[in-house]
């Protein structure tokens, strides 16, 4: 893989969300371009797909978070569980 097209190395785990969104927008702009060798694009492709699945678990987390507030420990509050979708 070409030192241009390299993924960062750094585990997708360890990435906050605003990170990992923000490299996710970085590798579809750069496959949108068209300018990747195949190789790299499968390379940069596998990558997005893991900062995707981390982003959509981090959204999941924060929306329980909310429920979490929101329904309260004793029960619902009066308010409706949040809806992301």
């Amino acid at each position: 893989m070409s030192p241009k097209a390299k993924p960062e190395t750094s585990t997708v785990d360890a990435l906050s969300f605003e990170a990992a969104l923000k490299e996710l927008e970085g590798i579809v702009s750069r496959l949108e371009q068209g300018q990747v060798d195949l190789e790299d694009s499968i390379a940069l492709y596998e990558r997005g797909q893991a900062l995707k699945a981390h982003c959509e678990n981090k959204l999941k987390a924060a929306e329980s978070r909310l429920e979490k507030i929101v329904l309260g420990t004793g029960g619902p509050i009066g308010a409706e569980p949040l809806e992301l979708g």
